[in-house]
């Protein structure tokens, strides 16, 4: 699930916006890190947005797919979170398309992140 230059280029231009934002490589994809906080993913070409329970209806009321580090692992559920995720979700296309709104979002997932370290 590699990323794409282009595409890890066109995420950056769409959160520009974010001062101190930095990417770092990860496992083949990209974390984004605000202030020194892990706020993203990049894999596969796909963006994921950290969450709490302050944004989470946000990406699931859209059905978003969580992240899954281990796709092939079987989706058995335990408690409320299936196996093999975590607590990040997809971002939807309108909003990555809308820097504005990608950014928006963004901030509410660096929050979700917690303080800073």
């Amino acid at each position: 699930m590699a990323v794409t230059d282009d595409y890890a280029q066109y995420v950056l231009g769409q959160l520009a916006a974010l001062d101190h934002l930095a990417s770092r490589p990860m496992f083949g994809g990209v974390g984004l890190y605000y202030q020194g906080r892990f706020f993203a993913i990049i894999m596969g070409d796909t963006l994921y947005f950290k969450v709490s329970d302050a944004n989470r209806g946000d990406y699931e009321s859209r059905g978003m797919n969580r992240f899954r580090p281990y796709p092939d692992k079987p989706k058995a559920r335990y408690a409320d979170k299936p196996r093999g995720t975590m607590a990040y979700f997809e971002v939807p296309a309108d909003v990555l398309e809308d820097p504005e709104e990608c950014v928006a979002w963004a901030r509410r997932s660096i929050a979700a992140a917690g303080p800073k370290h």
